[in-house]
């Protein structure tokens, strides 16, 4: 069943059909996978999620849905440099979604954090607040990723 607001519809409902896109089930079925997800899915880890209920959904449809998805802004996309993309919800029904990512770059183990310090709030505010002057451009979000080495892979090279 997807994850429904107060009011009885998908909280990102009134996006996609502001986009003018039909909502089918196929793309309905995409977004509940991704609004039940525990870690960042691949194109595949979706597909196999999605196909006992709806086995006309071929893998092809996942990427193009993705790909709309991406786009309309109701899904991220990442390259955690494993060569293989993953993809998570921008926001949660509450817009309760927002973290960073400490990504291994020997396990390729991915950490979301959103336990941020008030020193990083604070530099995070002054940095978009900066950039959308010298730029004349307004900043609605952002993607950080920190890239190093997980305690667990720390330990093992020592």
């Amino acid at each position: 069943m997807p994850n429904r607001n107060c009011r009885g519809s998908p909280w990102w409902q009134g996006k996609f059909r502001g986009c003018g896109y039909r909502i089918t089930m196929g793309r309905e079925a995409i977004l509940d996978v991704l609004s039940k997800a525990e870690k960042h899915l691949s194109a595949e880890d979706i597909y196999m999620k999605v196909h006992p209920s709806y086995p006309n959904i071929g893998l092809t449809t996942i990427y193009r849905t993705l790909d709309i998805l991406v786009n309309l802004g109701l899904v991220f996309k990442f390259d955690f440099g494993d060569g293989r993309a993953r993809y998570e919800l921008a926001e949660g029904p509450k817009k309760d979604n927002h973290h960073h990512h400490l990504v291994c770059t020997s396990c390729n183990r991915v950490i979301d954090y959103t336990d941020f310090i008030d020193e990083e709030v604070k530099l995070l505010q002054e940095t978009e607040k900066g950039l959308s002057k010298k730029y004349d451009f307004k900043i609605n979000n952002h993607l950080i990723q920190f890239y190093g080495t997980c305690g667990k892979c720390s330990k093992k090279g020592k």
